[in-house]
């Protein structure tokens, strides 16, 4: 009997619960009293789970803001991607122009250029349009991503030409066939698009961190810096708003892990 498969599955088994048991000691914590937190020895399993935590989380800072600031810079920038990047993706896909090729490769070169090097320019282009503290400042940067064009190019690039010839015979606008024909075989892309969008930018720490002056326009991972004193950090309250973070990306990603696979295994990340 081949070892092969019972050795594959122990390599899974042992992956996942590396994956698993950081998730799992977050939400320990989120349920522990302070006490429990700073004991010298790791509780597990709290005697008593402190489900005030999560109370306690919003009556400490305003987290309320900190979520609404989240998803709607998150959920905005989302929506940009999905309604900008699948369309130059598709101009460079399926158009012929000057340099095309040349923009392209420029275009992927921005994408080893490190947000910090970007990062000054932008705080100052922002400071002078007067959008520091304010949802444009944090959304606008991002509007678009030379990831997702690049991604969308990738899984429009195979769509047959005929297709669109036949739509054009047809009499059908540049706009028609681009709704009518490329968008609806690019849901599995779309859908790899919109989950990692939102993740990155639910997660995303810096920007906030610098765009932001006052606490009302602060998004989650900034929000959770509240919680750390000069020495020493309540980890019950951090952790409960960690879990609130975790949640939203991974009901995301149940209603879009059918596409997500697809969408994997078809486009340019293969």
């Amino acid at each position: 009997m081949s070892l092969r498969k019972p050795l594959l599955y122990v390599v899974l088994g042992l992956a996942s619960v590396i994956t698993v048991v950081p998730l799992l000691y977050m939400v320990s914590l989120s349920l522990q009293t302070e006490a429990e937190t700073l004991s010298a020895d790791a509780v597990l399993v709290p005697d008593s789970p402190q489900w005030g935590n999560f109370a306690e989380l919003f009556a400490r800072a305003p987290f309320g803001n900190f979520i609404v600031n989240s998803l709607v810079v998150a959920g905005c920038i989302t929506l940009a991607h999905l309604l900008f990047d699948p369309l130059v993706g598709y101009v460079f896909a399926k158009f012929r122009f000057p340099l095309r090729n040349t923009l392209f490769v420029a275009l992927l070169a921005t994408l080893m250029v490190p947000f910090f090097v970007r990062m000054i320019p932008l705080y100052v282009l922002m400071a002078n349009l007067g959008w520091l503290d304010t949802y444009q400042g944090l959304i606008t940067p991002f509007l678009m991503d030379a990831f997702g064009i690049f991604l969308m190019r990738q899984f429009i690039q195979p769509i047959p030409d005929d297709l669109i010839s036949a739509a054009r015979i047809d009499g059908a606008s540049e706009l028609r066939i681009y709704r009518k024909v490329i968008l609806p075989q690019t849901r599995p892309a779309l859908a790899v698009l919109a989950l990692f969008t939102f993740v990155f930018q639910w997660n995303e720490f810096l920007w906030p961190l610098v765009a932001t002056s006052t606490a009302e326009m602060r998004t989650i991972p900034v929000g959770l810096t509240l919680f750390n004193q000069e020495y020493y950090t309540l980890w019950h309250l951090t952790a409960a708003g960690s879990v609130i973070l975790f949640v939203p990306t991974a009901i995301l990603f149940l209603f879009t892990q059918r596409y997500f696979v697809r969408g994997i295994a078809l486009s340019g990340l293969k």
